[in-house]
């Protein structure tokens, strides 16, 4: 089953890496997602509505995507292997569904400038939670514990 989220980005207190957080709508459930400074910084400008001077690598798609009269209906954060996410841009062309492997930051870039769903897979969180995701592993009982306590309220800002 397919669970559509929120996305905040924050900087991991533990490694001080950006980190992408998809929560579903009633934060019960979350999926941290590390990423590097410019695959944040694609996100970042995106969510604070900054508009570049010249296209960013996923407005060229957007923009490619749309002149080739398809649509973006959706990302899926799709799977979880060797401590890897997968994505799919779930695409409509001429009518016919297209689905395209990405990675997650990628993806999820694209939605947010295609004002496209994010999804993630329930077996995704599921393994996620069972599997030592956290970059530096002694770290990962910490790390669990701070993403619990989180308030979606108090979530702070990615600072670029």
């Amino acid at each position: 089953m397919q669970i559509e989220m929120t996305i905040k980005l924050m900087v991991d207190p533990i490694t001080n890496l950006p980190i992408i957080l998809l929560r579903d709508r009633d934060g019960q459930r979350v999926l941290p997602i590390w990423v590097g400074a410019s695959e944040a910084n694609a996100i970042a400008l995106q969510i604070e509505n900054i508009t570049t001077p010249r296209p960013m690598t996923h407005d060229l798609l957007r923009n490619v995507i749309h002149d080739l009269k398809a649509e973006i209906r959706k990302i899926v954060v799709s799977d979880l292997k060797d401590n890897t996410f997968y994505a799919l841009i779930h695409l409509e062309v001429n009518g016919e569904a297209l689905a395209v492997d990405a990675r997650p930051s990628d993806a999820i870039a694209l939605a947010l400038r295609a004002r496209a769903p994010i999804f993630v897979e329930d077996r995704v969180i599921d393994n996620a939670k069972t599997n030592d995701f956290a970059p530096d592993k002694t770290d990962a009982e910490r790390l669990q514990k701070w993403l619990e306590s989180l308030d979606p309220d108090e979530m702070g800002k990615y600072k670029m």
